[in-house]
């Protein structure tokens, strides 16, 4: 620890004490931007007319539907395929390698697929397409998996729902301008290759941003101190915290880390992957994390998301400048939203009540425009859109928003808080992989479904917000406030007892080599925070 102790990185406190987890945060997202534009650009690009009439779907002006659904639903969904299996392949490797550099290896996958999309044309243009998707799902879905356990692992908990939840911020900001993109060249990129290769190419902007940024921050002190490299984890905690490494801030942090690191080596030694999914405490937060996303997908949001000018057109806003412009309000709004939210409401209301509150608004308003929709159909071409277009347009954005206040950007946040160091990589991208293959099958079957059930779709997306997603948002325990290592004491991995023990333990250990006693009536405060966890 001597090196570490000839470090400091002073304390500046006030608002930019955690300046740089939020300049971490804001590079490792340049990814999640991509991953909002990545789904969101493929509905636009699949319903315009050029694109439609190069690969067969318009022939002699008449519209071939069941090749239009296929078509559309393979462009959108076999980003989330590539995504599945790049969110369970990130694990080992973010293991092994740590956080930073498997981003850095997956971003640059993701701007081969990137490339190839846009350089797509010609017979085999299609296939290219389909071939650049898959890749770029292969890095995305690697990125949405990390990416949290990163930025959750670097955040303090004062922050860590708000940091963490900048991840659906990003996401919704880069929807937001994927359905702009599409607006421009909807409206002036009528013809020719460049309707797909500018909304296509311009993914690389970010991709760029975050290969260059990922130079500038610093690998996880809770990884590193996984992999028993204890001074680099305080040296980067430090920083991170902008305090000395003899505070007593750090070494408090610090102590509490290596003390569940540690509890958990000890109990669980060569278990393996059978600990990791089916050690004490550890099966209910893996199922809560499948779960989530099970219902986050089946909310009715990514359905709008992925096939916005679809959905807008079928709910009376037809011709492109209409859809497209309706679609983009719809974007502004979903951004917005999450981001007032994420600001000021994540560590206000909770995750339980956010939730809760959230299905209740989402499946209510589905209700009514399902209603809407069945006694007030959409004529089949109008200028305008009639009053009950935009009524249940303004439905649209108000769902949008009771979305964007919990069960949009709270499951990213919920199940970044929930599992320890040893298994949060995995317990991450579980989640991820569910999130990618529930995502899938929702943009695979959704335009099946809006020709099938037309305004039953909606009907059947509000059961399962209110029947469904309501009475799971109540079964689940709060996580406000509590610590990444607390969490061990809410799911019963371990007493508080032990826990409080154990960071005593620790704690001595750390007085012995930095050669400062001074910090253990912080630490036995600590130790008793974990007790009342406990007992509550």
């Amino acid at each position: 620890m001597e090196k570490a102790n000839n470090l400091s990185y002073g304390n500046t406190g006030g608002v930019f004490k955690n300046i740089r987890v939020y300049w971490l945060a804001f590079v490792v997202y340049w990814g999640i931007l991509l991953f909002g534009y990545d789904t969101g650009i493929g509905g636009g690009v699949v319903s315009a007319t050029f694109f439609q009439e190069y690969f067969g779907i318009i022939k002699n002006g008449v519209v071939n539907q069941a090749k239009s659904d296929a078509i559309s639903s393979n462009v959108v969904s076999v980003l989330q395929a590539g995504a599945f299996f790049g969110a369970l392949g990130s694990a080992p490797l973010s293991a092994k390698i740590g956080r930073k550099y498997t981003l850095l290896l997956f971003t640059i996958v993701f701007v081969v697929g990137a490339i190839l999309t846009t350089i797509a044309a010609g017979a085999n243009g299609l296939a290219e397409i389909y071939a650049g998707r898959v890749i770029s799902g292969i890095g995305i879905g690697a990125i949405s998996a990390v990416a949290p356990a990163y930025v959750s692992e670097c955040s303090p908990k004062e922050v860590r729902g708000r940091i963490t939840g900048l991840f659906q911020i990003m996401v919704a900001l880069g929807v937001m301008i994927s359905y702009f993109i599409n607006l421009g060249v909807g409206l002036h990129v009528k013809t020719g290759l460049n309707m797909w290769r500018i909304p296509f190419g311009l993914q690389l902007v970010p991709a760029g941003m975050m290969v260059l940024g990922l130079f500038t921050v610093k690998e996880s002190p809770r990884w590193l101190a996984s992999v028993g490299r204890t001074d680099e984890a305080l040296i980067n905690l430090a920083y991170l915290r902008h305090e000395t490494v003899d505070s007593e801030e750090v070494l408090n942090e610090m102590a509490e880390i290596e003390a569940a690191i540690v509890e958990e080596k000890e109990a669980r030694e060569g278990l393996g992957l059978k600990e990791a999914f089916f050690g004490k405490g550890n099966f209910i937060r893996f199922v809560i994390a499948f779960m989530i996303f099970f219902l986050q997908q089946w909310a009715g949001q990514n359905s709008v998301n992925y096939y916005a000018p679809q959905i807008f057109s079928s709910l009376g806003f037809t011709g492109t400048k209409n859809s497209l412009l309706a679609s983009g309000i719809y974007g502004i709004v979903k951004f917005v939203a999450t981001s007032i939210f994420v600001f000021f409401g994540v560590e206000t209301l909770g995750r339980k009540k956010s939730l809760f509150i959230s299905a209740i608004g989402m499946g209510t308003l589905f209700y009514i425009i399902g209603a809407i929709l069945k006694t007030h159909p959409p004529p089949a071409s109008v200028t305008t859109p009639p009053p009950a277009s935009q009524g249940m347009a303004a439905m649209l954005y108000i769902y949008v928003c009771f979305y964007s206040m919990g069960w949009g950007p709270l499951p990213w946040v919920y199940v970044s808080d929930i599992f320890p160091t040893r298994t949060r990589v995995y317990g991450l991208s579980l989640a991820s992989a569910s999130q990618w293959l529930w995502n899938f099958v929702i943009s695979k079957v959704t335009p099946s479904l809006k020709t099938a059930l037309g305004w039953k779709l909606f009907i059947m997306f509000a059961t399962i917000n209110i029947g469904a997603m309501g009475v799971f948002s109540l079964l689940i325990p709060e996580t406000k406030g509590k610590s990444l290592e607390e969490m061990d004491v809410i799911f019963g991995s371990v007493s508080a007892e032990a826990r409080r023990a154990q960071i005593d333990r620790q704690h001595r250990v750390l007085d012995a080599e930095t050669g400062h006693g001074h910090v253990g009536d912080g630490l036995e405060r600590q130790s008793e925070h974990s007790d009342s966890i406990g007992k509550a």
